[in-house]
């Protein structure tokens, strides 16, 4: 596994398309509207916080666990959405703490953090 990280619009998805050229364009999925399923056999995905909020609350617990056991080599692409201003909504909290701590378990098992600024990508695990 693989996760690639950073704020709204900063080149992410260019930085692993250029870096994983393996993964053809067929192989990716966009975690805004693809299929609950398709994450469990994509090789890539796009917009993983938007994946995250697309699935039902009750299934977030199991998600991170699941997706490490049913595909374990995906590459991740997500935003950082816990910095900046706190959400008043209870509910975007509530969603932006389980985005943080889903992928902090995902970070934990991947072999390759990478955080993405300007198109530029730190490596901070691997």
């Amino acid at each position: 596994m693989k996760m690639i990280i950073g704020g709204a619009y900063q080149g992410q998805l260019a930085w692993a398309k250029a870096h994983f050229p393996e993964i053809v364009d067929e192989d990716w999925i966009d975690g805004k509207e693809c299929k609950e399923t398709d994450i469990f056999t994509c090789k890539g995905i796009c917009n993983f916080h938007e994946y995250i909020r697309n699935v039902k609350e009750e299934q977030r617990a199991t998600l991170a666990d699941k997706l490490i056991h049913q595909n374990p080599g995906i590459v991740l692409v997500s935003d950082e959405i816990g910095y900046g201003l706190v959400p008043i909504d209870a509910a975007d909290r509530c969603y932006r703490e389980q985005v943080g701590r889903i992928c902090t378990e995902l970070a934990a098992f991947s072999d390759e953090v990478v955080r993405v600024v300007m198109g530029i990508g730190t490596k901070i695990k691997g």
